[in-house]
């Protein structure tokens, strides 16, 4: 699921870093083709990862700005190649090998350890030059407006590659993830600043300990979404910048699935999974009267009878199964195919920027409440929520 896909997974970043004031096309073109994709389809390496077009996944080459960029957008893919030879099928062909070896020596009972090492080494060259490498690419999209990146992707091991090669071919860059801490005082600022760094419960800065300590965020931010929705208060207005105009109304709940995990009975992690049409949440309920905290939801935002749809992740916020509304292209015989693509791609920026809009909108009430006197009173409704005392309207 790429950038031209209605549903995708992203990861959002900011980037730190000092952009040359002059010529930047000319710098973002070297810099991107320097770490250009190398094909390894005619020999025998494992795995080759770098930089291609979004639109053409086998050009690795920078050199026009139709190639990579668009407005105030960079806009690019990482590729990864890799050959994989089934484990079944090594050890079968490694076994021939060993077993033509030993009817050549028949002195000895098994093959020595530094000949099968020798062996499976020859073998494994030889399955690799029959073997095709399987290309994947993620696109990656970085707003020089904002700022921000945003990576088409949540896969650990992705966000890992990425973060490595992005440094490696902008030096003296840095991706950072917009974990929840980090999006919260992106939102805030003042006294509302000042109580979030007063609530922060991390012994250092580092995104890790940010995360780890500071889950409290998303726990209560869709606790409180719950509630709220529970409660009929599911109307918002729009308060963060963007396509929408400040004061514009939207609704916004927590939809059909919802996972919680907390201490089980025997003191393991327990997780519950709480899915399908929800009357009462009473599943939901016993989970967190049981101490559960909810980790991840799926969110619905809805404007002008078009759906946002996305399940949060509440540990890093990032969004799963976003799905914006549909794009809509018409298709012209006079038009060429690129053109098209470059027409989706505003228009699915745009959506998406919506539904992110709506979002922030979202998280900055939340926050506006939770760093409040008013989260007492919120406290206390939930409780009786919990309790059977607060009919659902």
């Amino acid at each position: 699921m790429g950038v031209y896909a209605n549903t995708v997974s992203i990861t959002q970043f900011t980037v730190t870093g000092d952009l040359p004031k002059q010529d930047q096309f000319q710098w973002f073109s070297e810099k991107l083709a320097g770490r250009g994709f190398q094909s390894i389809e005619n020999s025998t390496e494992e795995v080759s990862e770098g930089w291609v077009q979004v639109d053409r996944p086998d050009e690795a080459a920078f050199a026009a700005p139709s190639d990579f960029w668009r407005d105030n957008y960079l806009v690019f893919s990482l590729r990864r190649d890799q050959r994989k030879i089934p484990a079944s099928v090594l050890k079968s062909h490694t076994g021939r090998e060993e077993g033509a070896f030993l009817s050549q020596h028949p002195n000895l009972r098994r093959t020595p350890k530094k000949k099968r090492e020798e062996i499976k080494e020859q073998v494994q060259l030889k399955l690799m030059s029959r073997c095709l490498p399987v290309p994947s690419t993620v696109d990656v999209v970085w707003d020089q407006k904002s700022g921000v990146l945003t990576l088409f992707s949540l896969g650990s091991k992705v966000v890992e590659r990425f973060e490595d090669i992005f440094r490696k071919c902008f030096e003296g860059f840095h991706p950072v993830a917009i974990h929840p801490f980090a999006r919260a005082r992106m939102l805030l600022e003042g006294q509302l600043l000042d109580k979030l760094e007063g609530a922060n419960q991390a012994n250092s800065d580092s995104v890790i300990a940010l995360i780890r300590d500071n889950q409290w965020l998303g726990w209560d931010f869709m606790l409180w979404l719950l509630q709220r929705g529970v409660n009929g208060e599911g109307e918002f207005t729009v308060s963060r910048p963007g396509h929408f105009t400040a004061g514009e109304r939207f609704s916004a709940w927590i939809d059909d699935k919802i996972q919680l995990q907390g201490g089980g009975e025997e003191g393991g992690i327990q997780k519950v999974s709480v899915s399908g049409s929800q009357d009462s949440y009473l599943e939901a309920i016993s989970a967190l009267k049981g101490g559960k905290q909810i980790t991840s939801a799926t969110i619905c935002m809805e404007k002008d009878e078009n759906l946002w749809k996305l399940t949060l992740k509440g540990e890093t916020f990032g969004f799963a199964g976003f799905k914006c509304p549909q794009v809509r292209i018409e298709r012209d015989a006079t038009v060429e195919e690129m053109s098209e693509r470059e027409a989706a791609f505003y228009e699915r920026m745009y959506l998406l920027e919506q539904g992110v809009q709506m979002f922030d909108s979202l998280f900055a009430t939340f926050l506006q409440e939770r760093l409040s006197d008013a989260w007492n009173g919120r406290m206390k409704a939930i409780q009786e929520w919990l309790d059977g005392k607060q009919q659902p309207e």
